[in-house]
């Protein structure tokens, strides 16, 4: 049950935290584009897309921590301190991308390429850009796991 309940966790992470972060990356230089260049119809599209796609991987993202929760619960290490730093850093990379990079989001969005701003792609660049460097911190403890018994 335990690998059964690791691939799922794993491949959640794939499916669903990739996206988000590469969408959330490619936003900002999006919006940019479509900023500088307002008659742009596809440029318009792009960054509807690309925060459509943050979305809804961020609402299907949710089973990354519920499968990890009971893999752990099933390997007995709920208490190793890297998981709960690894908790902890998911939960503050959760807030970032709800409260600071998807309402920023929504805001280039609706502002539309007239009501945007270099500015605001600037700092929506550099929560995005703490929210993936959250993430990749949470990678590198699943891999590495200090104290693991897998002799990596």
């Amino acid at each position: 049950m335990t690998k059964f309940l690791l691939a799922v966790h794993v491949l959640a992470a794939i499916v669903a935290i990739g996206p988000v972060t590469v969408a959330a990356g490619m936003f900002p230089p999006a919006a940019r584009r479509a900023i500088e260049a307002p008659d742009d119809v596809r440029a318009a599209e792009t960054v509807q897309l690309l925060h459509r796609i943050c979305r809804v991987y961020a609402v299907v993202g949710v089973a990354v921590p519920a499968f990890g929760f009971a893999t752990a619960s099933n390997m007995h290490v709920l208490g190793s301190a890297w998981l709960i730093t690894s908790i902890v850093l998911t939960a503050l990379a959760a807030v970032v991308l709800a409260a600071l990079v998807l309402p920023r989001q929504s805001a280039l969005v609706e502002a539309g390429a007239s009501g945007g701003t270099r500015r605001m792609t600037v700092r929506l660049a550099m929560f995005t850009g703490v929210f993936n460097l959250l993430w990749a911190v949470v990678t590198v403890l699943m891999i590495v796991r200090p104290g693991s018994t897998t002799g990596a």
